[in-house]
């Protein structure tokens, strides 16, 4: 797809939080704010000439390899929010991407996201093959406290349950999506502390891939004020959570 002649570089959207998309308590749920931001930032770069379809033809796609994400406060069932996202750094087949999710003038969350370009064919990264000099990169325009990081993975871990990848769970490139990750982990803790609003920032990782079938671990850790969570194919990381709470356990 052409450029869009109503593309810029810092990018906005607005939703409206549906009951759907929400937790008993009315508030967003946290699998939908990283859904809404993802989509977000879709959006931009389909506007941009660098859509899954544009990218297809070179047989590639974004993939997201970290997010950081941190939380002022939650929207609720009704409230409209409006979503904006700019580019710091793209070069080769790495992207670095920030949004920011307010609801009026009150800034609600804050996310920096790593991404990296996939050979949809051969499963590997490789160098973009569009152009993208037409995006004006924001280095300095910063959207978090704190950037994402590699998560520590060397830690005494207890198992929290087993989980079957479900058909459900795939997206457009054939493997399970990022966020359904983040799901199965959250559905392991107590449910109290999600719907009290303690959750204060999260950092993910996502190491491997996992098709349909995987049969996965979720061990998990608590120290001080922070959870931890890996999923696991055979002893092998596929991903890695960290979650901080305003409040210990």
């Amino acid at each position: 797809m052409p450029i869009a002649k109503d593309f810029t570089s810092v990018y906005s959207h607005e939703w409206e939080i549906n009951f759907l998309q929400c937790m008993p308590n009315g508030q967003l749920k946290y699998t939908e704010l990283c859904n809404l931001l993802q989509i977000t930032a879709g959006y931009h770069a389909e506007k941009g000439g660098l859509s899954f379809t544009d990218m297809q033809e070179h047989d590639q796609a974004w993939v997201l390899s970290r997010m950081r994400v941190e939380i002022e406060e939650l929207p609720r069932w009704r409230d409209t929010v409006t979503i904006k996202t700019w580019i710091y750094d793209l070069q080769g087949s790495r992207s670095v991407r920030a949004l920011e999710m307010y609801c009026g003038d009150k800034k609600m969350a804050g996310s920096v996201t790593f991404w990296a370009v996939l050979n949809t064919k051969l499963r590997r990264p490789e160098p973009l093959a569009l152009p993208h000099e037409h995006f004006i990169k924001y280095p300095d325009r910063q959207a978090t406290v704190e950037n994402f990081k590699r998560i520590e993975l060397d830690r005494e871990v207890i198992t929290a349950g087993e989980y079957q990848v479900a058909f459900s769970d795939l997206d457009i490139v054939n493997h399970a999506n990022n966020v359904k990750y983040l799901e199965w982990c959250l559905d392991t803790i107590n449910p109290k502390r999600l719907l009290k609003s303690e959750l204060e920032s999260f950092d993910m990782n996502f190491i491997k891939e996992l098709q349909l079938g995987d049969t996965v671990q979720i061990e998990t850790s608590t120290e001080e004020k922070q959870s931890f969570f890996s999923v696991n194919k055979q002893e092998n990381t596929c991903f890695a959570l960290e979650l901080n709470w305003k409040n210990k356990e």
